[in-house]
C-alpha cells in the first residue's frame, strides 16, 4: 500500500511531499516507510517495524491524518486495502 500526499505549491518554492508505504517483510512483520522532502530535492526516509498488520495500518492512518491536518492533500493511493 502506498499513499502520496503533497502540499499546494505557493509559487516561491517546490511543494513538499510525504510518501507513506506499507509493505510486508520476509519474517512475517510489516514495515512502514515514511519519505518526506521537497519535490525535485532531497528527501528523508524513515523506517518503522511492526509485528502485525493491524498495528502497521493504524500507524499509517495516524501518519496520514497528521499530514492532512498540516495542509497536505492526498494525491495518490495504491493498494487493495488503501484506507479512505
Amino acid at each position: 500500500m502506498r499513499l502520496l500526499l503533497q502540499q499546494r505549491p505557493d509559487g516561491r518554492e517546490a511543494p513538499r511531499f510525504v510518501q507513506l508505504t506499507l509493505q510486508p517483510d520476509l519474517l512475517g512483520g510489516w514495515t512502514l516507510l515514511r519519505e518526506t522532502g521537497q519535490t525535485g530535492g532531497r528527501s528523508t526516509l524513515r523506517r518503522e517495524l511492526f509485528m502485525d498488520h493491524a498495528g502497521a495500518l493504524a500507524a499509517l492512518e495516524q501518519a496520514r491524518d497528521a499530514q492532512l491536518r498540516r495542509g497536505f492533500q492526498l494525491m495518490y493511493a495504491e493498494g487493495t486495502s488503501a484506507p479512505k
